[in-house]
């Protein structure tokens, strides 16, 4: 089912899709093997307890990805059909929802008092926090990753391969830089995210970027997965998921690559080892957490990248990128159900179940609770006692 959970992630299956010179790549477009199944849920008592806080529909997220953004007391979501909702994040209570004009391809990215999200056709949607139109600005192709929003600009990446930054006040643009798309890639946007007056953006390809913000300089370049293989099929070494910035590392992963962290301002390895998933990873002070490509959750010591423990109870169940609290870390998989694990020995704690349908979007942490969005539309918000 790790096979099914990407196929949802391109835009049809089976289809090369030529888009600037490079074409974008359904590796799963056939049913999986039987020994590709997904492992069967288990029965288990739960050591830990764990509740539905509140749950509501924002809208299906069709063939495209959308992940929540958590800004001051409040959730902001979005769905393929063009509604944007805002929800107070301790309540779930809808404050107000707006039609973007347009079907959406990404979002959202939120900081301050500006929401953007992706439309169709590489238009970038701002508004502000009443659900006002602030500017609207159009990048070189589809955007299919949340823009990424902070310290006066929107800086998104484009499937060409194309990183564009607009002034946050107005929308005009500031810089754009490009990179060379590989010919084939997966159809999974990596992210960008933005500390240390620095843009840190995954690339098709497997490389890293650390940006300048005022002007899109690169600061350093590296490779979290070097392409390798004799086909281009084997060669397919994309960054997965948003890098993580925690303390002076930058954490992430990639698909048929690598995982591990650099030093933020110079780029330097502090650790990588040999590892694939096509979801991106979490962090905390002690480790880094990331769901493997065959449905492993892993934890490596985010120091040396001593692997600290690995659990494939839900192998080949098409697990989301992992969030991580004081408490558990937790996952979606491709049938709505959040898994909860011990941060100190992977043993599975608790789990519940939402609409049914796939948890593609990462994760994130509001007001305490854990926030799963569903591809059906439901946002989740889950408490941990």
């Amino acid at each position: 089912m790790q096979k099914l959970r990407l196929a949802l992630k391109v835009m049809s299956a089976g289809l090369l899709v030529s888009l600037a010179g490079c074409s974008i790549w359904n590796p799963f477009a056939s049913e999986p093997s039987k020994r590709n199944q997904p492992a069967a849920l288990i029965d288990f008592k739960p050591t830990v307890k764990v509740h539905t806080a509140w749950s509501t529909s924002v809208g299906k997220a069709g063939q495209y990805i959308f992940t929540p953004a958590f800004v001051g007391d409040d959730l902001y979501v979005a769905a393929a059909d063009g509604k944007i909702t805002r929800l107070n994040a301790k309540t779930g209570q809808t404050k107000w929802q707006i039609d973007a004009g347009m079907p959406l391809t990404a979002g959202v990215g939120s900081a301050g008092d500006l929401v953007v999200v992706g439309g169709e056709n590489g238009n970038v949607l701002a508004f502000d926090t009443s659900g006002t139109l602030r500017w609207k600005a159009k990048a070189s192709s589809q955007i299919l990753s949340a823009p990424a929003v902070g310290q006066g600009v929107v800086i998104v990446r484009s499937l060409d391969n194309y990183v564009a930054a607009f002034d946050v006040a107005t929308g005009q643009r500031k810089w754009l830089l490009q990179r060379t798309a590989p010919s084939l890639s997966l159809r999974t946007a990596p992210g960008i995210v933005i500390a240390n007056s620095s843009a840190y953006v995954g690339l098709a390809g497997g490389r890293l970027l650390a940006l300048t913000l005022n002007n899109g300089a690169p600061r350093w370049e590296i490779a979290v997965g070097d392409p390798r293989g004799t086909t281009e099929l084997e060669r397919i070494a994309d960054v997965s998921g948003t890098p993580v910035v925690v303390g002076s590392d930058v954490c992430a992963v990639a698909y048929q690559g690598r995982i591990g962290c650099v030093d933020a301002s110079t780029g330097t390895g502090k650790w990588a080892r040999t590892f694939s998933s096509n979801v991106g990873v979490a962090v905390d002070a002690r480790n880094i957490y990331a769901a493997d490509e065959l449905g492993a959750l892993n934890a490596f010591a985010r120091n040396s990248g001593a692997s600290v423990w690995r659990n494939n109870q839900l192998a080949n169940r098409g697990l989301s990128t992992p969030v991580v609290s004081y408490k558990t870390v937790a996952v979606g998989d491709y049938q709505g159900y959040i898994h909860f694990f011990s941060k100190d020995d992977g043993l599975m704690e608790a789990r519940i179940a939402t609409d049914g349908s796939p948890i593609l979007a990462a994760p994130l942490l509001a007001e305490g609770n854990f926030v799963f969005q569903t591809q059906a539309g439901t946002v989740t918000a889950v408490a941990v006692e």
